[in-house]
């Protein structure tokens, strides 16, 4: 029995020993946890302020990692998280404060952006510019409906979160404050706000999320004339067909799912086709066709566009090749880009790939559009006076709709000028429409310039432009874009006099 009293008291300790060990594991580890609780919020908080730590019981375990951190928190940049010329935060510090508030799911996040802000710095200077930027930050904090986090994201975008759901008439109420001129160096600056908003009860998300769905609102909002928009479901979906071109576009190319076609050009003095315009086309294979009106300014957005014009210049020339095997002699136009005009390389370019595929210059025409050329003139003579000395001749694309000084037409080194199809639009003799067409073909034909005329669709119009003295014509009158062997199957037809024309007007390729 003494044995086994003995026996007992043993196991006694031993439990007794087992559950003290239990009971001090078990306090290190609430220990840690709330160390590591205290820890992490004051973490976010203090690289933003950059002050060491502060928790009053670190776990000897913790106790190097703590020293660390506090060392690191003394070694970071001054104002990270903050913006240095205003003082709101930055998108980085904007990100973690929206995210120690998570889940956010009722108010309105609101972005907006100083409509032409840049030209406040043409104009007055960069000082003047940070002058406004300043004052427009101080203004933001003296709402009279204060939001709870404002932040400035880059250059002329400030981003404010509400608790509360806004109202269309808090947003105009809100817009109207702070389009309220500004006085700098006793000089008044009016300025005009775009607004995009994201209501959070239909549309909250995680932080990346929204602060997407918010830039694209003010993608919308630009594009609208009261310039304030909420997001909507729809705009996910345009969004992500956007990205599904631009991340398609390098293996359409590849593939051949991007195309070219050619529209025939008639010479009014001869009836012939000596010319042809290559236009691109795309039939996506998820997307079906796709509008190089959409995907071109896509491309030049997410810098792509020089793939696509070295691909097109290839095609072209390429064709040519064909073509003059064939016996089809015909003159080529190209369109390039605004990016394009700005590489250095352009004309070299054309006349190593002219050079090596053995073809003359007077088999391409390069078509630049007017707005081009006048977004920066001096560059644009420069590129295109090296390209015309190569022998490639040059055209104004899309001539008199842009917003320039019909001066500058004096200056341009081209062979011909295109005027757009809008001079078309409501043509009828003895007319201003009429008059105002007459008057622009006279002007570039007493610079020099030969005329063509695109969008041309009926006889009528047809008779007209050759009464006006016009060189040649485009359009579905004569022959709709076709593929480089169609055109080859009907280059005989293409070849007729005026005379020829089919018995109701059109041309027999119309």
């Amino acid at each position: 029995m003494v044995i086994l009293g003995f026996i007992g008291l043993a196991l006694g300790i031993i439990l007794i020993a087992v559950l003290y060990i239990l009971l001090a594991r078990y306090q290190a580890l609430r220990l840690q946890q709330r160390f590591l609780a205290q820890l992490c919020p004051q973490l976010d908080q203090q690289k933003i302020e950059r002050r060491p730590l502060n928790v009053p019981v670190v776990p000897q375990e913790f106790a190097p990692l703590y020293h660390s951190l506090n060392e690191m928190l003394a070694a970071l940049p001054a104002g990270m998280g903050k913006d240095k010329l205003t003082g709101l935060n930055n998108r980085v510090g904007l990100k973690r404060s929206l995210t120690a508030l998570m889940p956010i799911t009722q108010g309105t996040l609101v972005l907006i952006d100083i409509y032409r802000f840049r030209y406040v710095n043409d104009l007055f200077g960069f000082v003047f510019g940070d002058i406004l930027l300043k004052q427009f930050a101080e203004r933001l904090t003296s709402l009279s409906l204060k939001p709870k986090l404002i932040a400035r994201l880059n250059g002329d975008e400030f981003f404010l979160y509400y608790e509360q759901s806004l109202s269309e008439e808090q947003l105009l109420h809100l817009r109207g404050r702070l389009q309220v001129p500004f006085k700098i160096k006793d000089t008044p600056v009016s300025v005009r706000m775009q607004i995009g908003c994201l209501q959070l009860a239909k549309h909250h998300a995680d932080v990346s999320h929204m602060l997407r769905r918010l830039d694209l609102a003010l993608k919308k909002a630009r594009a609208t004339r009261s310039a304030i928009a909420c997001y909507s479901e729809n705009d996910d979906i345009r969004q992500l067909r956007e990205l599904k071109i631009i991340d398609s576009l390098p293996s359409g190319l590849q593939r051949n799912h991007l195309y070219m076609v050619y529209q025939p050009k008639q010479d009014i003095h001869t009836g012939a086709c000596t010319q042809v315009e290559a236009l691109i086309r795309w039939e996506h294979e998820e997307l079906g066709f796709i509008s190089p009106g959409e995907f071109i300014p896509l491309a030049e957005c997410a810098g792509m566009i020089d793939l696509v014009s070295h691909w097109a210049l290839e095609q072209v020339l390429q064709q040519q090749v064909k073509w003059r095997a064939a016996g089809v002699s015909v003159c080529v136009a190209l369109n390039l880009s605004t990016r394009d005009l700005d590489s250095e390389t352009l004309p070299h370019d054309i006349a190593t790939r002219l050079e090596h595929y053995k073809l003359p210059p007077e088999c391409l025409m390069i078509e630049i559009t007017e707005s081009t050329l006048m977004a920066d003139l001096n560059k644009a003579v420069d590129t295109l006076e090296q390209i015309r000395r190569l022998g490639v001749k040059l055209a104004i694309d899309d001539f008199g709709t842009g917003h320039s000084s019909l001066a500058y037409l004096k200056h341009l080194p081209a062979n011909e000028v295109k005027i757009d199809k809008a001079f078309l639009r409501d043509l009828e003799p003895n007319q201003p429409s009429e008059y105002i067409l007459e008057a622009s073909i006279n002007i570039a034909k007493k610079l020099g310039y030969e005329v063509t005329v695109e969008g041309v669709e009926t006889l009528n119009i047809h008779d007209m432009l050759v009464k006006m003295g016009v060189d040649r014509i485009q359009g579905i009158f004569y022959a709709k874009p076709m593929r480089a062997a169609e055109l080859e199957m009907n280059w005989n037809q293409l070849r007729p006099r005026p005379e020829m024309l089919c018995v109701n007007g059109s041309h027999p390729l119309a």
